[in-house]
């Protein structure tokens, strides 16, 4: 082993044993924290698009929900961080459903067992998700919204533009008062 690649080593085991991240290298401390941009309050959200099963619901359209605060919800239910978001989404679709809030779920399959719609519907009914959801198996309403993680969230405006997102688990006390501030914008 050549002195150079000894010393990268013994740095890569540090950083790994104090929990230190190499930027550019280790993304995970990025995915970790919301993605919240100036542009992400600019971009008008993508509509749903290769969908080739609904949950739940008839067909969604972006230019439908106008008017409504929207959550789009990326998912799989493969997926051990996604299955434990889904109580603070489903919490959160029963308080404010009621009040103007529409989710929807677009379930993009990582693996090919999660691409079969029994398996979904199972999931749906396993997690008590009653909102709507979207079999996105061609990732192609993943790759409008340029997702790149399971899970993700999209806060969608009444104007149909996009004001928060986040990948992973966590904020969801902050995605609480965003849906919350939308809501109470608009009555």
């Amino acid at each position: 082993m050549t002195l150079k690649l000894l010393a990268v080593s013994a740095a890569l085991i540090g950083m790994a044993v104090t929990g230190a991240v190499i930027p550019g290298i280790c993304d995970e401390a990025a995915r970790a924290t919301p993605v919240v941009t100036a542009a992400a309050s600019q971009q008008t959200a993508p509509d749903f698009t290769g969908i080739s099963t609904w949950f739940n619901s008839k067909p969604l359209s972006i230019a439908d929900l106008r008017g409504k605060v929207v959550l789009v919800d990326f998912w799989t239910y493969g997926c051990v961080n996604c299955v434990n978001t889904l109580p603070h989404v489903t919490d959160l679709y029963a308080k404010y459903k009621d009040k103007g809030l529409v989710v929807v779920g677009v379930h993009t399959p990582e693996f090919p067992f999660e691409r079969s719609a029994s398996n979904v519907q199972a999931a749906l009914k396993r997690h008590g998700i009653t909102y709507p959801v979207a079999q996105d198996n061609d990732s192609k309403t993943w790759n409008a919204y340029s997702n790149q993680y399971w899970p993700a969230q999209y806060i969608i405006d009444q104007t149909g533009k996009i004001v928060f997102q986040h990948a992973g688990e966590g904020r969801y006390d902050e995605i609480d008062r965003t849906v919350g501030r939308l809501l109470n914008a608009s009555s």
